[in-house]
């Protein structure tokens, strides 16, 4: 089930980041995606954009692949799914 109006409004609303590097990848992603993203997809968005921004820009240009705070969650398949998503050029 894809998320609602709301849900998807409020992730876009978070996803405004103080670094634009992080601004322009994540426009580009719910661009694409947007429309597609799942409840599951959400909540591992919503795990990342609580993330400090440059935590969040290691994973979003691949620097690293999990920070210590997300160390579990970064190993599940959602979360390594919606990452290489948000990493697509």
């Amino acid at each position: 089930m894809t998320l609602s109006t709301a849900e998807l409004y409020r992730l876009k609303s978070d996803a405004r980041r103080g670094l634009l590097e992080n601004d322009l990848i994540l426009q580009r992603f719910f661009e694409r995606y947007g429309a597609q993203l799942n409840a599951e997809d959400g909540k591992v968005l919503t795990q990342l954009l609580a993330l400090e921004d440059n935590d969040l820009m290691d994973l979003l240009i691949g620097r690293k692949d999990s920070v210590a705070v997300l160390e579990k969650e970064c190993e599940l398949p959602s979360f390594k799914a919606v990452l290489q998503r948000l990493r697509e050029k």
